[in-house]
């Protein structure tokens, strides 16, 4: 039996991010993850503003640049009834652009940061049961043929978190929307930046990230996804994206494809009592929403670092935090995601969203370094 301050169920973007944060104020941390070290998962990529600015405070986003993530300076909003709008970024806090990491870049560089830090790693080592004692506290995991043992257990570990279903985390909020999603990549295929694109009933965009490829996606309602998919996912995406991204079509189907497509048959966002007698959640496990605002990533760091700082201090200071930072987006995502909005209906939710992510940074750049603080549980 193997024993830690806190041990981190789940290596991608929250969990090796709170591993990380925790070990380098002094905690004695062990981390295990299903999947293989720099393995890739599907993703939204983009990162917004609090996220590239986390990054860079934890000394990351130079080598997130090395690694060929290509600067976004710009935004592009396109809508079928009206012209394109372009938002150039204005340079704050420190952050003159944003990032869109392919996982499989992102996540090598959060789990050598741990690594780095002092987190004892252990990749392709899936968690068979979790551990408690006579009174119901859970002291850690059984993985393979031993068990780890630690004074908090985090599941950073996904939408079905194994540590949230053992500890029977309650769900406090629900949404009523989800959307299914296509995605594949391309080269060449020109993005001017970020590039969103909403039309009745779906929304599409192009996300420029490693290698010189161009994530591009559609976006809809499950059942009429599935609708079109009975004629073939191609014909789908290429429907979808004609419909909803008329001033993208040309571009991508002049562009050439790289790899498979990727999809997701959509979930309905939730959030959960995030900690409780010996365990905390992070990231997916403990607070999910649609895809269709690419905010996946920026809130599983922003709720690593919250999380981090709830450990040293009081794991309620968490939940509370993480619940008004959330609450504002977690609705209007869900808005979003209805598709039952018309093109003018749209832009006022986006410009909720920008409002909401307004605060998130506001928040995220009031937070001190955890590397001069100290593990003291």
């Amino acid at each position: 039996m193997t024993e830690y301050d806190v041990l981190v169920v789940g290596g991608r973007v929250a969990g090796a991010s709170t591993a990380m944060l925790l070990a380098r104020a002094g905690a004695r941390v062990a981390l295990v993850e299903r999947s293989a070290y720099g393995s890739d998962t599907v993703s939204t990529h983009g990162l917004m503003r609090a996220g590239v600015m986390q990054l860079a405070r934890w000394g990351l986003l130079d080598e997130l640049a090395a690694a060929g993530t290509p600067p976004i300076r710009q935004t592009t909003f396109h809508y079928t009834d009206r012209e394109s709008e372009q938002l150039a970024l204005r340079s704050s806090g420190g952050v003159d652009a944003l990032y869109a990491p392919r996982r499989s870049v992102l996540d090598r560089i959060l789990a050598d940061a741990a690594a780095e830090a002092g987190v004892e790693m252990w990749f392709r080592t899936p968690v068979t049961a979790v551990l408690r004692d006579g009174s119901g506290r859970v002291t850690g995991v059984r993985v393979q043929d031993r068990e780890l043992r630690a004074g908090i257990t985090v599941g950073a570990d996904g939408i079905r978190s194994t540590v949230a279903s053992a500890v029977g985390a309650p769900v406090v909020r629900r949404g009523h929307s989800l959307s299914a999603v296509l995605y594949r990549y391309y080269a060449d295929a020109r993005p001017t930046g970020y590039e969103w694109a909403y039309g009745f009933g779906g929304g599409a965009g192009l996300i420029p990230t490693n290698d010189g490829l161009t994530c591009v996606f559609v976006a809809t309602t499950p059942d009429r996804m599935r609708a079109l998919r009975r004629r073939g996912t191609e014909r789908a995406f290429a429907t979808l994206l004609a419909e909803t991204a008329p001033a993208l079509a040309d571009r991508v189907s002049a562009a050439a494809p790289v790899g498979a497509m990727h999809g997701w048959a959509g979930a309905a966002g939730f959030v959960r009592e995030c900690w409780g007698p010996g365990w905390a959640l992070v990231g997916d496990a403990g607070y999910y929403k649609d895809p269709i605002t690419t905010h996946g990533i920026t809130d599983a760091l922003r709720d690593a670092e919250l999380l981090a700082h709830a450990i040293l201090e009081t794991q309620e200071s968490y939940q509370a935090t993480r619940d008004r930072l959330s609450s504002r987006l977690f609705a209007v995502t869900d808005a979003v995601a209805s598709y039952r909005w018309s093109l003018d209906d749209v832009r006022v939710l986006l410009r909720e969203v920008s409002s909401a992510m307004r605060d998130e940074v506001d928040h995220v750049g009031s937070q001190p370094d955890l590397g001069s603080a100290h593990f003291l549980l």
